[in-house]
């Protein structure tokens, strides 16, 4: 990104983000609002910057979005808004396109079995438990066979048992990934952590670093009454 600026609206979302992402496994965090979903975004041509200009690949997200999406997955919040098939194998199949149908149902099988989702190949895709579905997104992104997954705040709707799980999904992966959450433990797995606020980039660090320095903000932004203050 080489000074990214994001206006929606009346409001600049973004402001002066330079950053160049190498690290394996990069994380961000900040508040609600602060700017950090919009940067995840713009990794994938999902938002495009106002001004400045954002290269995947060497890819311009702006010039070549189509291009950019192919190579960089994004794993939403809700699989519910991303999970766009009838059934469990449907939804994986979409996301193989341009293969001929036995090698796409190869990939399907394989892509089902790998997250412990062949026994519900046939099964109601919007029926799967909560943890199923992020699971089953996640499927989907991979059977594209990104280099790139941006998964912003997956964990915010599952449980303990189920944010451990896809944790480790995360985890193993061989591509980059791109972590938005507020889940700080979340972090510790990080190469990488960048701590967004007010639209700017405000700290960028190994994650103990990063991640103390965003407890700080959010201690100097906490009512008077939960400091102690009279």
């Amino acid at each position: 990104m080489e000074d990214v600026h994001v206006r929606l609206g009346e409001r600049d979302v973004l402001r002066g983000v330079d950053v160049e992402l190498t690290e394996r496994r990069v994380g961000i965090v900040g508040a609600n609002g602060s700017g950090k979903s919009t940067l995840a975004r713009l990794l994938n041509g999902l938002v495009v910057p106002t001004a400045g200009r954002v290269l995947v690949d060497g890819l311009d997200t702006r010039r070549d979005g189509a291009a950019v999406r192919r190579r960089a997955g994004f794993v939403f919040t809700d699989p519910d808004a991303q999970i766009v098939m009838p059934t469990v194998a449907e939804d994986v199949a979409y996301s193989v396109r341009g293969v001929p149908a036995s090698e796409r149902d190869r990939i399907v099988r394989d892509a089902l079995a790998a997250r412990g989702l062949a026994h519900h190949a046939d099964h109601p895709a919007h029926l799967l438990s909560g943890g199923q579905k992020q699971l089953l997104a996640l499927t989907s992104v991979l059977a594209a066979r990104p280099r790139l997954v941006v998964a912003d705040e997956p964990t915010t709707l599952l449980d303990l048992r189920n944010t451990r799980r896809f944790a480790a999904e995360l985890a193993a992966l061989p591509q980059q990934v791109v972590l938005v959450s507020h889940d700080l433990t979340l972090m510790d797995a990080m190469d990488r952590v960048l701590v967004v606020d007010d639209g700017r980039v405000v700290a960028d660090d190994a994650p103990g670093p990063a991640v103390a320095h965003y407890r700080r903000l959010v201690d100097e932004a906490a009512p008077a009454s939960r400091r102690g203050a009279s």
